[in-house]
């Protein structure tokens, strides 16, 4: 299930919490993350780029450019699909991200752990999450924007 908590986390409060996804991405990434196919799905949506290798990617906008350079909401959902020990800031996505969070969180054996300091797009159909902050299980847009009031 995904696990939402909004607003402000510390890594003293929560040892296992990244805030600049980009340079952790940037100094733990695999080369395997970008070549599998749910990878270079979401870097064709969200950065309008194709994978010509573990290493290279062709953007629309910036040519040819090394992994390094994705986008930050890339980066950080790359992060989410693959490094299952940690919780990332998800501020760092945007509202075109929302859609691949809900499905990584779905295709997951295990809890999904986000932190959010703005409120994201999640998109009128039916969704699920768990609000960390009160415990609160949310169904949809409603209860997620009256919810996320209380602590942005």
């Amino acid at each position: 299930m995904l696990n939402i908590y909004f607003g402000e986390m510390t890594e003293n409060d929560f040892p296992n919490y990244v805030y600049n996804t980009s340079v952790y991405f940037d100094n733990t990434y695999l080369d395997s993350w970008i070549t599998d196919d749910f990878s270079k799905k979401m870097i064709k949506d969200i950065d309008k780029a194709v994978v010509l290798g573990p290493s290279t990617i062709d953007s629309k906008a910036l040519g040819v450019i090394p992994v390094k350079q994705l986008s930050g909401g890339v980066k950080t959902l790359l992060l989410l699909q693959h490094d299952l020990s940690k919780i990332f800031n998800a501020s760092t996505c945007g509202d075109n991200c929302a859609k691949w969070i809900l499905r990584i969180a779905k295709a997951a054996n295990r809890d999904l752990t986000i932190n959010l300091r703005h409120l994201m797009d999640f998109g009128d159909e039916p969704f699920e999450f768990k609000l960390m902050n009160s415990g609160a299980i949310i169904h949809n847009t409603q209860e997620y924007v009256s919810s996320a009031g209380l602590y942005l």
